[in-house]
């Protein structure tokens, strides 16, 4: 039994980063982060008013969102119409069919955000009530934040030092190549530039970071009190 503990606790430990960097981006998506955002970055360039910009980066977040598939919930944005021009719709096809990708890619994320918690959680369970296993737990707890500390730092440093490259490295690897680059005139571009995600990039691996430094010591803290506890 211990060896099996042993290698689920290995498992859940390398898998810790990503179960708390995708709890960073589901909880900046269920934010009204543009709200926040747009307060600090340059108004939209070709003319549209704050309250139009908020409210329609609102409407496509709100997609995003939804619990049914991308498919079933694109209606919403092909809906959306230009503040200027109430006769054409907010994103040409381009756009849609990328808005598609992303929602496909951010479901998948929860998906794999609840298998993850799952496990974890009633790993952490299993451990804490026997009592052979409760070191497990804490080393658990312990680790899997070193290793989200580790890994978040190296991601934090690409994102500030080599942004350009961070940013069309991580479209390429969740997008087919050619559908994520639009014109400047785009209205994606113009609810959601650079500078925006350069914001969220920092945003999520700050979060992420902070749980991953949380854990670390909360696994320290209850390690050395497991092991006051036999001496």
């Amino acid at each position: 039994m211990i060896g099996t503990a042993r290698l689920i606790k290995w498992i859940l430990i390398f898998a810790m980063p990503f179960l708390l960097g995708f709890a960073a981006i589901r909880g900046v998506i269920a934010w009204n982060y543009p709200a926040w955002e747009y307060g600090r970055i340059p108004p939209d360039q070709y003319g549209w008013e704050p309250a139009d910009r908020l409210r329609l980066a609102e409407a496509t977040l709100d997609y995003i969102r939804r619990p049914e598939s991308a498919a079933e919930s694109i209606h919403l944005l092909e809906a959306l119409r230009l503040p200027e021009d109430p006769d054409q719709p907010l994103f040409n096809e381009r756009e849609i069919g990328h808005m598609l990708d992303v929602k496909i890619a951010t479901d998948q994320i929860q998906n794999i955000l609840w298998v993850l918690a799952v496990l974890t959680l009633f790993s952490l369970l299993f451990f804490l009530t026997q009592g052979e296993l409760r070191r497990e737990a804490y080393d658990l707890l312990y680790r899997g934040g070193l290793a989200t500390i580790i890994a978040l730092a190296g991601i934090g440093a690409f994102v500030v030092i080599g942004w350009q490259t961070f940013f069309v490295l991580f479209h390429e690897l969740l997008f087919p190549p050619g559908t994520w680059t639009f014109f400047y005139t785009d209205s994606l571009i113009r609810l959601f530039p650079e500078v925006f995600w350069f914001d969220v990039g920092v945003l999520i691996v700050s979060l992420t970071l902070g749980a991953g430094l949380l854990l670390t010591l909360a696994g320290y803290l209850l390690r050395r009190s497991g092991a006051s506890e036999h001496r």
